[in-house]
């Protein structure tokens, strides 16, 4: 029973976060391109607020899940399969960009925000933009390599 239960919070929190990037990035970006700057960096600013919210959740939940999963179906993370191993990476590698984001770069936005710095605040969100690219990217990369893993 627990077994497809944290299967399932683990896809769902994948798909959460991975989703959610793809959104920001394919969808919000473009539509809030013609936004004057201070009213899109606020809307930047105000989304990051909330989806950084659901992200740590997300990496809570995959951590325990995944974890729970490994140990219990696997044994050990040495024992698990390749694609397993590789998810681990991946995941590790979004959960440090992330860190990077959340705590520098989102920081420094907020503050360039409070201090009225449009020009620094735009700066502060093309780091952020092209860091959630490649935490896309991985994210994307995670999908397909987990996805092909379990056929083979």
């Amino acid at each position: 029973m627990l077994h497809p239960l944290s299967l399932t919070l683990h896809v769902v929190a994948a798909t959460i976060w991975v989703g959610g990037m793809f959104f920001a990035y394919q969808v919000l970006r473009p539509a809030a391109v013609d936004l004057p700057p201070p009213s899109r960096l606020q809307l930047w600013a105000g989304t990051f607020a909330r989806f950084f919210r659901w992200v740590w959740l997300c990496i809570v939940v995959l951590l325990i899940s995944g974890y729970w999963i490994v140990f219990n179906h696997f044994g050990s993370v040495a024992s698990a399969s390749l694609y397993i191993q590789l998810m681990q990476v991946f995941g590790f590698l979004m959960m440090g960009i992330f860190l990077y984001v959340y705590f520098v770069l989102y920081k420094q936005l907020k503050i360039a925000l409070t201090r009225g710095d449009i020009s620094e605040a735009a700066n502060h969100l093309a780091r952020i933009r092209r860091q959630v690219g490649i935490n896309l990217i991985l994210g994307l990369v995670t999908v397909a390599t987990v996805s092909g893993g379990r056929v083979t």
